[in-house]
């Protein structure tokens, strides 16, 4: 008998055969006409299953790196299987806010209609410089005036947040501005405030080397812009810091 015609989900299957998954995932997000800076989350655009096949990618891509830097891992105990460690480092780990949904975050009302200043923290921050890719890591404060539409989030629940956007490769100025957006729209509150302190390895691990400087930076919103008491009392209230 002849040989049956491959059916059109067959024919993309083999179209498609050969092609690296960052490839297809790179197109889709071309296709829906979206960005892939560092610091996005792209999770959406990953199929089931392929965040798998992307690892082993990301491993063939850092054996190539290691290759050409002239380092043996086929007889040195020390780097044997560095590529692999090194790509599940960044993808499961040190970047998984790229390619992973958002944290799931139970909402309560604001039942007993509070309205006072709260402040969570100091929430320790792991993130990367988007430059180099050496390590950022810090605190951050979080301070929320509530009204009584605010959704209610529990205490943890902003340290997830807070480790979902800084997992990727990020700037400071920028990630604090993510990080503001989203607890704004999950918690609807009057006003938010924001401070973030890091020590960055790209300055003192290379560079300039110099080891002591640290990055300071701020994000208010709501009413936090407008009353400078309410920021006063909020930047009092970090513990060593000073209005």
């Amino acid at each position: 008998m002849p040989k049956a015609s491959p059916s059109a989900l067959e024919s993309v299957s083999m179209a498609d055969e050969g092609v690296p998954v960052s490839v297809k995932i790179r197109e889709r997000l071309k296709a829906q006409n979206r960005r892939f800076n560092a610091n996005d989350n792209i999770a959406d655009c990953i199929e089931p299953g392929e965040l798998a096949i992307l690892l082993d990618e990301v491993e063939s891509k850092m054996q190539g790196v290691l290759d050409s830097m002239v380092i043996d891992t086929a007889t040195d105990h020390n780097t044997l299987n560095t590529a692999r460690r090194v790509a599940k480092m960044y993808l499961n780990e040190v970047f998984r806010g790229r390619y992973v949904p958002p944290p799931e975050i139970t909402e309560f009302p604001n039942a007993e209609h509070l309205n006072e200043l709260m402040i969570v923290g100091p929430i320790t921050v792991r993130s990367a410089c988007s430059h180099h890719l050496c390590p950022v890591i810090g605190k951050i404060w979080v301070g929320v005036l509530p009204n009584q539409n605010t959704n209610v989030i529990g205490l943890s629940k902003y340290a997830r947040l807070i480790d979902w956007v800084m997992g990727r490769p990020q700037i400071q100025e920028e990630a604090v501005v993510q990080l503001a957006d989203l607890i704004m729209d999950r918690t609807k509150p009057d006003g938010l405030a924001i401070v973030m302190e890091a020590s960055h390895f790209c300055m003192s691990w290379r560079g300039v080397k110099e080891m002591d400087s640290k990055m300071l930076n701020s994000v208010m919103r709501g009413v936090f812009l407008k009353d400078a008491n309410l920021r006063r009392e909020f930047l009092s209230l970090i513990p060593g810091r000073k209005a």
